[in-house]
């Protein structure tokens, strides 16, 4: 096994204005970006500018305590959130943001039980077409929190006739346990002016109201309807209150 070598002064110069510390409730944020990231989207390469962060307990802006600390804990065995943003998000008159949560299913394998990958790419495409924007990718929130392994517990049984929000309830879970005050306070760092919300959760947008963040409007996002995600689809207007297609749209 190779030895870690110490961090050299020219490494730390090379990325220590890459990296931005947020304050949070408890602890901080350090936000790391922007990175050159071409995506390709229905063929054509899209470069957004990418960021990721990391929540931490201790709040140092010694960038070089921050890196000796992470070759000793396994950042593998957790999900770090990022964010892709595109055009001039920071200054641009108007911009679209997207608090996409992480569906390991729908966004890596494709699935049709439900529409996040649909969602995830539909997001990407809307935010380059319109010029400016940002689509949070939040990797904690799997099964609207509950976590991926809870999440295929609730798979078998809404196998078993459940929906997904009793699938939940059953396993001891809310309906929803997601928080989205760390992209919120991410965002913030990024833009303080208006933005329109690509959303049909309301609750992504009382969260951000809450915050004190200025919301210009809503896109609705809403497609790729099958056999197979009929019933979650419904479940989501029906018990979650997620907003039907058409309704409300300011944008």
């Amino acid at each position: 096994m190779s030895e870690t070598q110490p961090l050299s002064s020219e490494v730390l110069g090379l990325l220590e204005h890459k990296v931005r510390l947020i304050q949070a409730d408890a602890g901080a944020i350090y936000l790391v970006g922007p990175i050159r990231l071409p995506v390709s989207l229905d063929g054509e390469t899209i470069t957004f500018q990418w960021y990721c962060w990391l929540d931490c307990s201790e709040v140092t802006d010694r960038l070089d305590h921050v890196i000796d600390k992470l070759s000793s804990v396994n950042l593998a065995e957790y999900q770090q959130s990022s964010v892709l943003v595109y055009g001039d998000f920071a200054d641009a008159d108007q911009a679209w943001i997207r608090f996409h949560s992480i569906c390991h299913t729908g966004d890596i394998f494709g699935s049709k039980r439900c529409d996040c990958g649909y969602q995830l790419k539909q997001s990407m495409k809307t935010i380059a077409e319109r010029g400016t924007g940002a689509l949070f990718y939040l990797a904690n929130q799997e099964g609207r929190g509950i976590g991926l392994f809870s999440k295929a517990l609730a798979y078998l049984l809404q196998e078993k006739g459940y929906d997904t929000v009793d699938a939940n309830l059953k396993l001891g879970f809310p309906d929803d346990v997601r928080n989205y005050g760390d992209a919120i306070r991410v965002l913030k760092v990024l833009r303080t002016k208006p933005v329109t919300v690509i959303t049909n959760n309301p609750k992504k947008l009382e969260a951000l109201k809450r915050a004190g963040m200025d919301i210009a409007g809503r896109l609705p996002l809403w497609g790729d309807l099958s056999e197979y995600n009929e019933h979650y689809l419904q479940t989501k207007i029906k018990r979650s209150g997620h907003m039907e297609p058409g309704c409300c749209n300011n944008d």
